[in-house]
């Protein structure tokens, strides 16, 4: 009996447990500087103080051994050299930059950071840093009544993450998401502040699960890990669009993505046979509803054996996947880490034969159930373990497969923890540590694998891939959809606060399942949800098995009819979209923007979750709501265009706007452009035409860029891409466009002007050379041909 050994005198064996001692971090001791960054000793440890850039520094303190200068994954920038200023007193050491000032208190030892303007962006008070013995990590700043929070990534509930608590633990959640739903799939642990219209930034570079607290306390927050150092990186901002790129500086920006990514994609769980996928794939033809992408979920493997094909259900791959190219279909087939545990499988035995699989520490392999059965996973944190897996994609390569679907990677596992024992040990590139705390990584690191592998494979074409889960700086390899959604209306809400805060995080390229994934959706539901994502930066239709199907077609003339028309509309507008993505790759500002990132200055803006901004300039208002014709919409200041009647609506106050089913709400702001096209099946069909709407106003001038490239290849690194500045000026009667280009590509299409606002007596004068346009007088547009 366990009761007659010391069992019985078991410490907490009845549950209690006695609450962990916070420690300060005490008094500074002394202070040093060795190779641009300042050493700070202090009663519990060294802090680190380094500026990363002029509008960047970063604050690092390890209580529990040597503070290292070492990063996450996540981190690609390398130190700028930056000359600093420090001054010393009785009380405190100021340390200047010519963007940022860090000023740190002696007694206790307190750091309070600035921008150059003198703001304070984050201090702290009455606590700052501390930790428990037991390893957890506490970081405390000041809140102040003005602050609101955004960023976060992939997080539920309204676009202000102000009075919550949020977990970074990715986390395979297939239940119903709601506003409690915490965590998800992905972790970023970046967030952006907007205090009275100036913006900063703080990123939390801590791959252990982590907690980022805007809710116990009036007057502060909190952020805080399970293990690791304190070690973050504050951004001076001031604009929201300063803080986006001192961010994505450095964890990294998109590559543009191939054009097809760009289109619209089908998918469902799953297209079970060659067959229906052909079917499937001529129904489209037969509508003339276009279509650039069908994935392929997990029935088409054998067994569910990763890098294989079902043949009884697809006898031929490789002409399927031909045939529907020539069709301009591209094949997107999903890819798990959980190797099936099958001695007679290659992958398994390559595996197992050169140690790439994760282990304990005794040496035997970590086994868990997913899809196939007992699996076996790839340990991305090795090096040679990411490139024998992007290696083993030749299959699909080979195949002609451009576009790679990665899910149950955060890793998914079917046990009470959702996830691989905390206790495996990864190699981690020759420095071992346990998935407690590379556990947030491991989509990360899949997804570097898989991008790298297929970019090398394909010879110089773009590959795509899709991920669910990842860790900041996944833009660099992936986009991101938000996972298992449902078909709700509720649903369809979250979706626009999820993606911008996505945006918001770096994650430029980003959406939802439109439909919903699970439950049954029905026609207005799917026609509504198909309106936003045709302006969502990433737009796929996918369902389960067991669930109402969804395609355009599936529920009668009268929905698929709307629902055609705005896949079209996708088409129609790549042009504007693809310049966005073009400016993500560059600046990672957001395609999918909050308006608060446009109008920082805008109190009315801070809060608004249900309309967003394509670029700077478009405003979608969706109606999200069963059987609504109705919504209250905030135009922010300026006046606005309504896309569908050219009615003139004034900014800096909220309408009611009248939308039936077939309309989306859309706006322009007057005296900009936008640059439309003509509507493909594909984007692999002949793109003729570039259409520049310029929604005129009485007088001023605007600018406005059209970008272009061959959208397949990275030629666009070395300059083979296509710039068309727009210079605008509006006079009483009188429109003038100058033009200039940039770049060494040329592209076939042909350019028009449309103007909007204007009279038939308008005179245009392109290049110093007056136009001779065609009047349309049922839209009120002028319209000048322009070779």
């Amino acid at each position: 009996m366990l009761e007659d050994t010391s069992f019985a005198i078991l410490p907490d064996r009845e549950g209690k447990r006695r609450k962990r001692d916070v420690i300060d971090i005490g008094n500074m001791l002394a202070f040093s500087c060795k190779d641009e960054v300042l050493f700070f000793r202090c009663d519990a440890g060294v802090v680190n103080v380094q500026f990363y850039d002029h509008p960047i520094v970063r604050v690092a303190f390890n209580p529990f051994g040597e503070t290292s200068m070492k990063t996450s994954r996540a981190v690609v920038m390398r130190p700028k050299k930056v000359k600093v200023d420090v001054h010393e007193t009785e009380e405190q050491v100021e340390l200047a930059s010519p963007q940022m000032k860090v000023v740190v208190k002696k007694r206790p030892f307190r750091v309070q950071i600035y921008d150059q303007a003198g703001r304070l962006l984050v201090g702290e008070e009455a606590r700052g840093m501390a930790f428990t013995y037991e390893g957890d990590v506490y970081c405390y700043k000041g809140m102040d009544q003005a602050d609101h929070f955004y960023g976060l990534g992939e997080k539920t509930g309204f676009l202000n993450k102000r009075g919550e608590k949020w977990t970074m633990w990715n986390t395979d959640v297939y239940a119903p998401h709601n506003p409690e739903t915490d965590p998800l799939y992905q972790s970023h642990p970046y967030f952006m502040t907007l205090r009275n219209g100036w913006a900063h930034g703080l990123f939390f570079d801590n791959t252990y699960r982590t907690i980022f607290d805007f809710q116990t306390f009036e007057d502060e927050y909190c952020f805080a890990a399970e293990g690791g150092p304190i070690d973050y990186y504050v951004f001076a901002g001031p604009t929201p669009r300063d803080v986006l790129k001192q961010y994505t500086n450095l964890t990294g920006k998109m590559p543009i993505p191939p054009k097809w990514a760009l289109g619209y994609h089908q998918s469902r769980y799953s297209y079970e046979t060659e067959q229906e996928v052909r079917e499937l794939v001529q129904t489209f033809i037969e509508k003339d509803i276009p279509l650039d992408a069908v994935y392929l979920d997990i029935h088409y493997m054998d067994g569910y054996r990763v890098f294989t094909f079902d043949r009884n259900r697809f006898p031929n791959p490789k002409q399927l996947i031909a045939d529907l190219k020539q069709e301009g279909v591209r094949v997107v087939p999903i890819v798990d880490p959980g190797v099936k545990v099958d001695p007679e499988y290659a992958i398994y035995q390559e595996g197992v034969r050169d140690d790439y699989f994760c282990k304990y520490m005794e040496g035997n392999h970590f086994i868990g159930e997913v899809w196939p059965g007992k699996s076996a996973f790839p340990d991305f944190t090795n090096e040679q373990a990411r490139s024998w897996w992007g290696d083993k994609h030749r299959f699909y390569a080979d195949l002609g497969i451009e576009g790679i679907w990665n899910d149950m990677n955060e890793p998914s596992v079917f046990n009470e923890t959702k996830t691989m024992d905390i206790t495996v040990m990864h190699d981690n590139d020759g420095n071992p540590k346990t998935h407690r705390e590379l556990h947030n990584l491991y989509g990360l690191m899949m997804g570097e694998a898989t991008y790298t592998g297929m970019k090398k494979l394909l010879n110089g074409k773009r590959p795509f891939l899709l991920t669910r889960a990842g860790f900041s700086g996944i833009q660099r390899y992936a986009a991101v959809w938000t996972g298992d959604n449902r078909s709700f209306w509720e649903h369809l809400q979250m979706s626009l606060p999820m993606c911008m805060n996505l945006g918001l995080s770096g994650v430029a390229f980003c959406g939802a399942d439109v439909g919903g994934f699970a439950h049954d959706t029905n026609g207005e539901l799917l026609a509504r949800w198909t309106q936003v994502g045709a302006f969502t930066p990433y737009f796929r239709n996918h369902c389960a098995i067991g669930f109402r199907r969804q395609e355009p077609w599936a529920f009668g003339e009268k929905y698929e009819r709307i629902i055609k028309q705005y896949i079209q509309m996708r088409y129609e507008w790549l042009p504007y979209l693809y310049t966005l993505f073009a400016e993500a790759h560059e600046t990672g500002a957001p395609v999918m923007r909050p308006l608060l990132f446009e109008y920082p200055d805008d109190p009315h803006t801070y809060n608004l979750y249900d309309e967003f901004l394509l670029g700077d300039n478009v405003l979608v208002a969706p109606i999200m709501t069963p059987n609504t014709a109705y919504r209250a919409v905030y135009l922010p200041r300026g006046k606005w265009i309504d896309y569908w009647t050219d009615t003139v609506w004034e900014g800096g106050q909220y309408h009611l706007v009248h939308a039936e089913l077939d309309k989306l709400p859309i706006f322009v702001k007057q005296g900009s452009a936008i640059a439309l096209a003509n509507a493909r099946r594909s984007t692999d069909m002949p793109d003729e035409q570039r259409i520049v709407r310029l929604y005129k106003k009485c007088d001023g001038k605007t600018a406005y860029t059209i970008y272009d490239d061959d959208g397949q290849t990275f030629a666009y690194e070395k300059g083979i891409y296509f710039r068309l500045h727009l210079d605008i000026r509006y006079d009483e009667n009188i429109v003038r466009i100058d033009t200039k280009t940039e770049g060494e590509y040329r592209p076939d299409w042909k350019l028009s002007f449309a103007i909007h606002g204007g009279m038939a007596q308008t005179t245009v004068i392109v290049d110093g050379n007056e136009q001779h346009g065609r009047w349309d007088d049922k839209q009120n547009i002028l319209w000048i041909d322009h070779n």
